[in-house]
């Protein structure tokens, strides 16, 4: 029995919506019972979040796509009986499309919103992982099917020469749940979800308009010490960091006295211009 998962990195996302139009096209207007019946108009199986953040000239922009996350032990079936919910063997979490009708209480249960009512036929629904399309020998879903930047993996874990499996021996270390605190294990994960990033840039206050170019930065945190150079702006950044600790950023130049900023991590900080200044 296959051990599915699907896996998403948030950095090479684009938010070009594919994945959205391809779940789109395969599930509204289309039942493929007994797994689903058709999608209705308004709902979003899987929607993309656009999440900004950072200031001044120094903001990025992430796509997170977000769909059911299919948990372990999932809160939406919470009060279900008679398997309106019920998770296969292989990991996918599916709603009953007959034994859930009525059941409005599995859209509420849901703690990432993931779940919709189907007013028309009176139904929970949600992303069903093309359950229908695996079942007749297909290898993956539709929204990786159509990703055209490779931001999406679907496989068997249990195929250790599957990409995925391949993937998870790779950085598997470093995938995350999302919503991370709600402490749940799901078969969705994510590489590189958003997290608070220090940036600025140096120059020297005796070269004006002249950027402080390869200058070596670091960013220390108790015993963990993170090194960066300037590129050809004078340009730096840290990125992946953790809130509510903290940082001291500094920066050396041969013949420039030593810089230090202390940092305290609750957002995305952006130092600014910081001039270098000549040893007395």
């Amino acid at each position: 029995m296959a051990r599915y998962a699907l896996f998403c990195d948030v950095e090479r996302c684009c938010g070009c919506y594919s994945c959205f139009l391809a779940c789109k096209d395969e599930y509204v207007e289309s039942a493929h019972m007994p797994t689903t019946a058709a999608q209705s108009d308004g709902q979003q199986w899987l929607r993309v979040q656009e999440v900004e953040y950072g200031t001044g000239d120094k903001v990025k922009t992430d796509y997170i796509p977000i769909m059911c996350q299919h948990c372990e032990n999932p809160a939406c079936g919470a009060g279900a009986q008679d398997g309106a919910v019920y998770t296969r063997p292989d990991g996918i979490v599916l709603i009953d499309p007959l034994k859930a009708k009525g059941l409005s209480s599995i859209v509420k249960n849901c703690p990432y919103g993931v779940v919709f009512w189907n007013e028309d036929e009176e139904l929970p629904q949600k992303c069903t992982l093309c359950a229908h399309m695996l079942d007749a020998g297909e290898k993956t879903t539709r929204c990786v099917e159509c990703c055209p930047t490779s931001a999406l993996y679907f496989g068997d874990l249990d195929d250790p020469n599957s990409d995925i499996s391949k993937f998870s021996d790779e950085k598997g270390d470093r995938l995350e749940t999302y919503k991370s605190s709600l402490g749940i294990k799901t078969v969705v994960k994510y590489l590189n979800l958003p997290k608070p990033f220090v940036a600025g840039n140096l120059c020297y206050a005796d070269k004006p308009g002249e950027p402080a170019e390869g200058i070596k930065v670091t960013l220390s945190c108790h015993d963990k010490a993170y090194e960066s150079v300037t590129d050809f702006f004078g340009d730096f950044e840290f990125k992946g960091l953790e809130n509510n600790k903290e940082y001291v950023f500094s920066a050396q130049a041969d013949g420039y006295a030593h810089v230090e900023v202390a940092i305290r991590m609750n957002v995305s900080k952006n130092l600014g211009a910081i001039e270098l200044k000549r040893n007395n």
